[in-house]
This record gives structure tokens, C-alpha cells and sequence, in this order.
């Protein structure tokens, strides 16, 4: 399967929550958000005791030769913040200052997508030596103010952030390895109160996942190892993280370490017309909902998040053959032995 198909996997996962319906922030179950593949600042996770993960961890078996290369994609949500605030301009002209602000009118999070990639790894030279990378994004703040009737201001704000990941191997048997991948945060925080979490938030790694890749080789399943393997498979350490074979069954060159438990070879159905923010939903369900929105709730809806807005727009722009699809598939049945003797009985596999 190529990279580009394995991305639209790696994405459901990246986006996992990032905004659930009825997709309006004031909505109770979106004030509580970014819940899956969080890696904190090592420095907050100390005030902690470590309850809250500053490490993630991936370990999964190979076999290779000296020919062997790797491919290793690290991806996350770099979290950006946007406030708007208003202010009455007749009391800011005469100086009130008390009466100047009247409202916060928004504040919310959007999630940057960041992908860290070491490419051309040699599994010989990873025996040796580990291999270990910097993460570092910049943060940025832009302001804007506009006057009308009112003066409204409003800014975009990110955080810098940084980290390690570290890629070691270590010989199993005969041609086969351990492969480790750690992805640690050294984000600093200055001034942040370690009780505030959503402050804490904005210098975190948000969705964490990471994308194994093997050249002239193959990674072999965690799920259903060989059975001169299934020592070593149960003896992987895997933090915060579950990888699995991806790609098309069958295939073992690629894998995907995700913070949602998966099974192998993942698969988006084909009749999806787009993310939903809900892998564990049904799209036709979300559709249905999305259709029953008020007037004022899909106003609120255009003004806030762009992909949100964009949910609402594809949904709106939905023709009944697209609806229709969305019906409920039934892929293949599989055959299981009968539970009593005259009985019989087929599983299915959606």
C-alpha cells in the first residue's frame, strides 16, 4: 500500500476526537478535548508523578538482513489557540477602563498537524548505534484588531515545542530483531501553573502516532506472531501506544503505532465520504445528526472550526445516491464451528 493511502488510516487516528458532534464548542462534551495520544512536557509529568505520559513508547519485531532500511514518520497535533475578545467602543474612546471589556466572545483550540520523518535508516547501523532525532516546531502569534461599532481583537497563538525520538534494535534470532522507537517531550514550560491542564495542553504532542516503514525485510504482527515468535512478541514494551500490520492484508512492510487500540490491517470503508472526527461512529448516524442541527447551531458551526465548517458543508451537500451508500454493508461471512451439534450459525464481518 502506498504512503499516501496509509496517511488516510494514520488520519482518522490523528483526528480522533478532535471535535465531536454536535461540533460546536459550547457543546458540554467538546470542553473536555484532546484525550487520545497525549505526550506531556517531561517537566509536568514530574508535578504528576508521572501519572500523565511524557514518553511514548513502540517496540515490535522485524526481520531483516544487513541490506534492511526503515522509514520512520512520528505525527501529531501541535495545538493553536484563538481567542477573540470585544470591547465597547464608546468606553474605551472616554477612557472607562473598567467598562472597556464586555465580552470574551471565543476562545478555542485548533490542532497543526506535525510529521517528524527519518528516512533511509540502516537496520545494521541501528544495531550499533542508536538513531535519534530532534523535534522542534516554532510557536507563532498573530493579532488583528478591527473597529466598527465595536473593537474586536483577536489573536492566533502557539506554543514552541520540542523533543527527542530515539530508534534503537536489538538482535532476537537468526534474522530477527526488536525494533524501539521512543518519542520523549523536553517542551519547557515557563510560568505554567502544572494544575491548568489545557495550558499544559498547548505544549504537548496531541494524537501521537508513528508510521514504520521496512525496505528488503518485513515486520511481523504483535496480534498473531509466528508461534517460534510469540515469546519475544509478548516480551515488547508498548507505552501509550498499540501497533499493527497496515496496509493491504497480507502485506508486512508497514505498520502503524496508534494510542486507539486497532486491529491489524485497518481499513477506512470505502463508502465514508469524508472524517467525521469518530472512527467508532457510524458515518450514516453522524449524517442523520448532522441534518437535525437548528439554524443557530449550524451558524455557530460556520464561525467556528474550519474542519467542522467543512463537515457541515460536505453533509449539506450530500446527494441521495451518496446518503444511500451509507447503508450499513455486510463484506463477507465467515463460517464458525457450531456451538451444539444440528446447529449452525455465521459470523459476520462488517
Amino acid at each position: 500500500m502506498k504512503i499516501e493511502h496509509i496517511k488516510e488510516i494514520a488520519d482518522a487516528v490523528l483526528y480522533e476526537g478532535y471535535l465531536l458532534y454536535p461540533y460546536r464548542r459550547s457543546a458540554i462534551k467538546n470542553r473536555q478535548r484532546w484525550t487520545f495520544g497525549v505526550v506531556y512536557p517531561h517537566a509536568y509529568s514530574r508535578t504528576r508523578c508521572d501519572t500523565e505520559p511524557w514518553k511514548m513508547q513502540t517496540e515490535c519485531l522485524l526481520q531483516g538482513t544487513k541490506n534492511t532500511q526503515l522509514t520512520i514518520s512520528v505525527r501529531f497535533l501541535h495545538l493553536l489557540l484563538n481567542s477573540v475578545v470585544q470591547y465597547d467602543h464608546q468606553s474605551a474612546l472616554s477612557g472607562q477602563t473598567s467598562a472597556i471589556q464586555r465580552q470574551i466572545q471565543d476562545e478555542w483550540e485548533e490542532g497543526v498537524a506535525r510529521e517528524v520523518v527519518i528516512a533511509g535508516i540502516k537496520l545494521q547501523n541501528l544495531l550499533d548505534q542508536p538513531v535519534q532525532e530532534q523535534i522542534a516546531f516554532a510557536g507563532r502569534y498573530v493579532s488583528a484588531t478591527t473597529t466598527d461599532a465595536t473593537i474586536i481583537s483577536s489573536a492566533r497563538e502557539q506554543q514552541d515545542i520540542c523533543g527527542l525520538v530515539c530508534i534503537s534494535a536489538s538482535k532476537v534470532a537468526d534474522a530477527v530483531y526488536k525494533l524501539s522507537i521512543s518519542i520523549e517531550n523536553d517542551t519547557p514550560q515557563i510560568g505554567i501553573d502544572p494544575g491548568q491542564r489545557e495550558a499544559v495542553l498547548l505544549y504537548s504532542f496531541i494524537s501521537t502516532h508513528t508510521i514504520l516503514q521496512i525496505e528488503r525485510g518485513q515486520f511481523f504482527s504483535l496480534l498473531d506472531p509466528p508461534a517460534q515468535l510469540s515469546e519475544p512478541a509478548r516480551a515488547c514494551q508498548n507505552l501509550h501506544t498499540w501497533p499493527v500490520l497496515i496496509g493491504d492484508a497480507g502485506e508486512q512492510n508497514a505498520m502503524l503505532s496508534s494510542p486507539i487500540i486497532l486491529y491489524d490491517y485497518p481499513r477506512i470503508a470505502p463508502e465514508s465520504i469524508g472524517s467525521f472526527f469518530d472512527g467508532t461512529e457510524i458515518d450514516e448516524l453522524l449524517t442523520l445528526r448532522m441534518m437535525t442541527l437548528t439554524e443557530d447551531e449550524k451558524e455557530e458551526l460556520r464561525h467556528g472550526d474550519v474542519r467542522a465548517r467543512e463537515i457541515l458543508e460536505r453533509t449539506e451537500s450530500l446527494s441521495t445516491e451518496q446518503f444511500m451508500k451509507l447503508h450499513g454493508v455486510i463484506r463477507s461471512y465467515e463460517w464458525q464451528q457450531p456451538a451444539q451439534e444440528g446447529k449452525e450459525s455465521y459470523g459476520e464481518s462488517i
